[in-house]
């Protein structure tokens, strides 16, 4: 699909700078196009930009920001990541998925794990290698406890680098 949009869950600063850390210092520079994220769906068609315009904003608007916590460290194969527990996030994600069900890509139609890769496109030795020593590091986010997503925000994919459409702040009253 020729340039398709993407929504990803914003981070709180705190945590997305301490994975901006972590992308700088483990993802392979040429490659490293984005700053840390957690994708919800990989690629919605061109032809629903006003849809997407419309319906993001007015879920976001609903709901008090949704949850999260760090778990642990994923393995990506190839590469690494923070898992995420966000049943809240997964709910709303849910509710997007339900209104735009016709028009999903196949892998947007399972649902995902939520993760901020922090490391991708290395041989699996090297990523073993940052998962071993990722752990530690991850403690005291583990510790910290819940989080609130801030924001959905809806991109636009350029071929690598992302040009951020509209960001979407949680704003509603009404808990997941």
């Amino acid at each position: 699909m020729p340039q398709p949009f993407i929504l990803t869950a914003a981070l709180p600063a705190d945590l997305q700078g301490f994975a901006e850390g972590l992308r700088r210092a483990h993802f392979p520079a040429d490659k490293n196009h984005l700053h840390a994220h957690v994708t919800l769906f990989h690629a919605f068609a061109p032809s629903l930009l006003d849809e997407l315009r419309d319906f993001v904003p007015r879920i976001a608007g609903e709901f008090a920001a949704p949850e999260g916590a760090v778990k642990g460290v994923m393995d990506l194969g190839k590469g690494t990541a923070i898992a995420l527990e966000a049943p809240q996030l997964l709910h709303v994600r849910a509710m997007i998925a339900e209104h735009f069900h016709g028009s999903l890509t196949a892998q947007d139609l399972h649902e995902p794990r939520p993760h901020i890769t922090i490391q991708n496109k290395v041989t699996k030795e090297d990523a073993r290698a940052l998962q071993s020593s990722l752990a530690s590091a991850l403690t005291p986010w583990i510790a910290k406890g819940r989080f609130a997503f801030p924001a959905l925000e809806l991109h636009l994919y350029q071929g690598g680098p992302w040009l951020k459409i509209k960001t979407c702040a949680f704003r509603g009253r009404q808990q997941l």
